[in-house]
């Protein structure tokens, strides 16, 4: 069957986080680049399509492209690793420590990053006919994005912070669903169906994603938006990566672990014997 039942879904969960743990570095940062790169074309194409069509919502149906394609090459986001490595220390799997761990995300945010900048700094070279005139339409509102993402964040103080600190952990509780969802099926399309459906939430609901993010403002910053370089690593990129790290493995690997792979026991339940004494009946 092409369904994979919960509890082997966490097997395979806490084998892939494991595998990524234990993988080199060299392939770690190369799978990261590519997937912060693809990403990053995928939320270009999202923009482009939301200006172009005045209608948001097209390119909320269209962004989940850029995730399944880098998902079904096996490249990593920082997003899933949060949700995945956790659950093999978690588990104890051999080779698997908290060193190994923080050295995984570590090299999953350097490779998102650095491909995401890479692509920012292409767009930022179409969309400006390499800087020689001003963005055009799609290219302004990259630029107004960074701009009320992150200083429209800091207008509001303490209470922005925590509603960006929310829409990171909502953003990862909806991308790791994608990512465990994607294992629930053997078959491409069981797959693609699966993971198209929660990223679609998150991206019109305009939660917080770190690696989206580190297309977005880069590209801003280039494009003329409003604001700097330290208003978006204090108010959008650090707040969002803690966000998203608590969203993924505390909504989704946890709850599924915890579950599936590390169950209660079945109740017992009490009959009686013929003399009327009640005895306790063998667990299910």
């Amino acid at each position: 069957m092409s369904y994979v039942s919960p509890p082997e879904l966490v097997r395979k969960m806490v084998d892939a986080g494991q595998a990524k743990v234990l993988m080199s570095a060299r392939d770690t940062v190369i799978r990261a680049y590519m997937a912060g790169a693809i990403l990053a074309l995928a939320a270009a194409f999202a923009v482009t399509v939301s200006v172009q069509t005045g209608q948001p919502i097209v390119g909320a149906l269209l962004f989940p492209v850029g995730f399944c394609l880098l998902y079904l090459m096996g490249f990593d986001l920082l997003t899933g690793v949060f949700t995945l490595v956790p659950l093999a220390l978690l588990d104890r799997r051999p080779g698997v420590g908290w060193r190994s761990v923080l050295r995984n995300w570590g090299l999953v945010f350097a490779g998102n990053f650095a491909g995401a900048l890479t692509v920012a700094l292409m767009m930022a070279t179409i969309l400006t006919y390499a800087f020689t005139v001003d963005p055009n339409d799609v290219g302004e509102k990259i630029g107004s994005i960074g701009a009320s993402r992150t200083v429209g964040y800091a207008d509001h103080g303490a209470a922005g912070m925590l509603t960006l600190f929310i829409r990171g952990v909502l953003c990862n509780w909806m991308v790791s669903t994608g990512v465990v969802a994607a294992m629930m099926s053997k078959s491409v399309s069981g797959k693609v169906i699966a993971m198209w459906m929660p990223i679609l939430v998150f991206f019109y609901m305009g939660f917080e994603h770190s690696v989206v993010n580190m297309f977005l403002f880069p590209s801003g910053l280039m494009l003329g938006g409003d604001f700097s370089i330290a208003d978006y690593f204090l108010w959008n990129e650090i707040p969002t990566v803690i966000g998203n790290l608590v969203g993924g493995p505390l909504f989704v690997g946890l709850t599924l672990y915890a579950t599936h792979a590390r169950t209660s026991a079945a109740p017992k339940e009490e009959t009686a014997d013929p003399a009327g004494a009640p005895v306790r009946a063998l667990e299910r």
